[in-house]
């Protein structure tokens, strides 16, 4: 009987770590597509700038 006690402890910490996992990697994502867009839109300004500078 506690054989299936510890079984069913392990499972309950494994599904924990897995969306703990889950979760590090979303927020890995979402703050490198905040970096990215970060980027993006300096390239952007900076393009802006270049033409009105051309013009």
């Amino acid at each position: 009987m506690s054989y299936l006690i510890n079984e069913e402890m392990a499972r309950a910490q494994m599904a924990t770590r897995l969306g703990e996992a889950q979760q590090l990697r979303a927020a890995s994502r979402m703050a490198r597509a905040r970096r990215l867009s970060r980027k993006a839109e300096r390239a952007a300004q900076q393009a802006r700038l270049a033409l009105a500078r051309a013009l």
